[in-house]
């Protein structure tokens, strides 16, 4: 009976009008989604249809399966504005954006765009040597480099009323980096200890486990047995006179959090170390190896190779390779994982070490992308805080202008929005109201219909998100030729980039605020309570966390589109 319920609704909605069709694909009580997938449906669950499949995908098997068009050989270009990509990943031959206009490796800016030899994109990150900048500071962290000689020890009394805003920000800037700082710091030493201490910790638990192969019930066991005096270990006790129970519930706790070995804790002790000395440190200077001042917008700084594999340094391809891979993987190819939209070309556009990036990289990049013909922009990063605002405004109204659709990611800090800012952003820090039509932001959803709908570390805001797509347990292209899960609302954007490159692509007359609108009518409507992240307990009907209120459906935003279109004529 079930089966032929989801028969009877197909055929009817594609007989019905589109409007119709659109409804048919919101939630209802009658259909129960599956919670147990197997691997390929795990892999691929975001792509499925709540109909048809009974797990709330974006229906995007659904359009390519029913579809009846066909294409030129046409293709739209996407920027992905993010960290390094993996440029030799089997399943993005193909996919990725040439500068046909250029000359490769003749150190002659042939096509005249203020940047040399970029064949494939280019790295507002890369460094003189060839390389790239691994850590960037901390924006919190540059506003107090920036801002505190004009504001440090000054009463809001002292201030001239033009730089009122920025000396609230200035102390804001300040609160977040002593408690970051402190926090940071206190965690170091804890690592540092633990990394003294685990040699000891080994040596003192051969006695009881000769091949290490003790689990964490075992410790348990253990601790609770021999945490009060203990005569066989008293005659093992070392001059330091350590407690065998610390000594084991410290192995435990190594356990709990997955760190099990010396390895682990050194890793998490190395980048600890570099955030408190580089992304924390005032004083680290993260643009002297690019050479450049990043207080001027300028082309041409950084260098070509947006691929950069080089020996020695902490590889950051992973990030923009997923994008990539969701957004345009190779459909054709019958390996790895099928890409939203074939007929694309990924532009990689570096801006993203480990750390904030930088408002000139940012507006550099956007420029960059607008300039050499891209028509989407996904940008998967998001900050609290901003130096120069302006310039990124600047940059998405210059998008706006040549009719760039431009797609962020919310954040995973569990926020509202609505009154915490997230940069880079369409709406303007005094009144709050949004300067252009081009921009769009993604929260992120899990495939469970109940109240866990809503991933609990999206940011999400009634105004300033526009929609949700899925963000759990995603995979997609990595780093190194290899494939991964990841979670997070970096993951939901470039759905909604590759959905945006399709409906170009099959309706090139619709305008970048027709995409946007198309996007956000047509997505599915779920009446669920959810629970509001960043919260234990609080529910509110999910339509309430977005401007929408709705989740990224392929196959209705294909359908209004092609009567959006149909109407233009």
């Amino acid at each position: 009976m079930f089966k032929l319920f989801c028969i009877i609704i197909l055929v009817f909605s594609l007989l019905i009008s589109c409007k119709s069709s659109i409804e048919s694909s919101n939630y209802s009580k009658n259909i129960v989604f599956k919670k147990q997938l197997t691997t390929l449906e795990l892999q691929t669950w975001y792509q499925k249809d709540y109909l048809k499949d009974s797990i709330p995908g974006i229906s995007l098997d659904k359009w390519y399966r029913l579809n009846k068009k066909t294409l030129n050989n046409k293709s739209i270009i996407v920027a992905v504005i993010d960290t390094q990509i993996d440029i030799n990943h089997e399943d993005l031959q193909g996919q990725l954006w040439t500068n046909n206009k250029e000359i490769p490796n003749n150190n002659i800016d042939d096509d005249n765009n203020g940047y040399v030899d970029d064949i494939n994109g280019w790295s507002f990150t890369g460094t003189k040597s060839g390389g790239y900048v691994v850590w960037n500071r901390y924006e919190y962290v540059r506003i107090i480099q920036e801002w505190g000689p004009l504001f440090k020890d000054k009463t809001e009394a002292q201030i001239d009323p033009k730089d009122l805003y920025k000396f609230k920000e200035y102390l804001r800037a300040l609160k977040k980096f002593n408690e970051k700082d402190e926090y940071s710091k206190n965690w170091l030493k804890s690592l540092n200890h633990d990394v003294a201490i685990y040699p000891l910790v080994k040596d003192t638990l051969k006695y009881f486990f000769p091949k290490e192969d003790y689990t964490y019930k075992q410790l348990d066991s253990l601790y609770k047995k021999y945490k009060i005096n203990d005569k066989r270990y008293r005659q093992r006790r070392d001059d330091n006179d350590k407690d065998l129970g610390a000594l084991i519930s410290y192995m435990m706790v190594n356990f709990e959090v997955d760190e099990s070995t010396f390895e682990d804790l050194v890793d998490q002790q190395t980048q600890l170390d570099s955030i408190v000395n580089k992304n924390l440190n005032i004083d680290y200077n993260e643009r002297l190896l690019i050479g450049d001042n990043p207080n001027i917008l300028e082309k041409g700084y950084g260098n070509n190779n947006v691929s950069n594999n080089k020996a020695g340094h902490r590889p950051i391809q992973d990030h923009c390779t997923k994008m990539a891979g969701i957004i345009g993987a190779n459909r054709e190819n019958n390996i790895g994982i099928k890409g939203i939209v074939q007929n694309v070309k990924i532009m990689p556009l570096n801006i993203s070490p480990s750390g904030d990036e930088h408002d000139k990289d940012i507006t550099m990049a956007i420029r960059y992308a607008v300039d050499n013909g891209a028509k989407v922009i996904n940008m998967s990063f998001s900050k609290q805080f901003s130096l120069h605002p302006e310039w990124v405004k600047e940059a998405i109204k210059y998008a706006e202008e040549h009719d760039v659709l431009l797609i962020r990611s919310a954040g995973n800090e569990g926020d509202d929005i609505d009154k915490v800012i997230y940069y880079t952003t369409d709406t303007n820090f005094d009144d709050h109201k949004e300067f252009c039509s081009n921009f769009m932001v993604v929260g992120a959803v899990t495939r469970k219909l109940d109240s866990t709908f809503v991933c609990d570390f999206s940011n999400y805001g009634k105004q300033n998100v526009d929609l949700f797509a899925p963000g759990d347990d995603i995979y997609s292209t990595a780093a190194g030729n290899t494939y991964k899960y990841d979670s997070g609302t970096s993951m939901s954007v470039p759905m909604v980039s590759g959905t945006a490159a399709l409906i170009w692509l099959y309706y090139p007359n619709l305008t970048a605020a027709q995409v946007k609108q198309i996007i956000m009518d047509s997505g599915t409507s779920y009446n669920l309570q959810v629970i509001v992240p960043g919260t234990e307990d609080k529910k509110l009907p999910f339509s309430e966390l977005s401007k929408s209120g709705k989740v990224l459906n392929v196959y209705n935003a294909m359908l209004l589109a092609d009567k959006v279109s149909k109407k233009k004529k």
